[in-house]
């Protein structure tokens, strides 16, 4: 069964982005590297689901200030950029796909993922919200990609915290690559076994 897990470029100034320095380490995978920006990061989604013909894809992001490997679990139908993207677009307030539903669930057993990643021990959780930046967009097409025209395929999205070089003269929360990577890892084989997510408390308060 082919997993296909997609990491972004460094944006915002970086020089790495951890969602794919640690997509690349993940074993028995098809790993793509996708551009941080608006629709192109779509259309080479579509090309790497067309080229692989995956029957899961877990799309990956960077998430600086979280503590914690997060499962998202919704996308929304907006793009609210708050800053620009690497190709300088920023729009506001657009719909990802005009005229498709407010927002899609992650098919994939969000809860089981998150389990399988604390049981690897390390520090995992369900997150509500994607954003409304590349991430989101990123997810919203994939969910929207796989209502129209894939039904079969499981996705969803996973936001990792900032790796410990990006944030040497800061107090931010950070995780190395290779932990990130075996979370991943823990993500994608619970994506495969699990048919049926597990009844646990995931929610927020906020």
């Amino acid at each position: 069964m082919t997993v296909l897990l997609t990491g972004f470029e460094p944006f915002d100034g970086a020089e790495v982005n951890p969602s794919w320095e640690a997509v690349r380490l993940v074993p028995g995978v098809r790993a793509v590297q996708l551009p941080c920006v608006f629709g192109e990061a779509l259309a080479h989604l579509r090309a790497a689901v067309r080229e692989h013909d995956p029957a899961v894809v877990v799309c990956v992001g960077q998430a600086g200030g979280r503590p914690d490997v997060t499962v998202e679990r919704v996308a929304v139908n907006l793009d609210d950029a708050r800053i620009p993207d690497n190709a300088g677009r920023q729009p506001i307030d657009e719909p990802v796909v005009r005229g498709g539903p407010a927002a899609y669930f992650a098919t994939l057993p969000v809860k089981a993922c998150v389990a399988a990643v604390r049981a690897a021990g390390i520090p995992a959780s369900v997150s509500q919200s994607a954003g409304t930046f590349v991430c989101n967009h990123l997810f919203y097409g994939l969910m929207h990609l796989i209502a129209t025209e894939r039904p079969g395929v499981r996705g969803g999205f996973v936001h990792v915290p900032f790796a410990p070089e990006q944030i040497l003269d800061q107090a931010r929360p950070s995780m190395p690559v290779a932990t990130i990577a075996g979370a991943l890892a823990a993500i994608a084989d619970a994506a495969v076994s699990v048919d049926d997510d597990l009844r646990l408390v995931g929610g927020s308060l906020q």
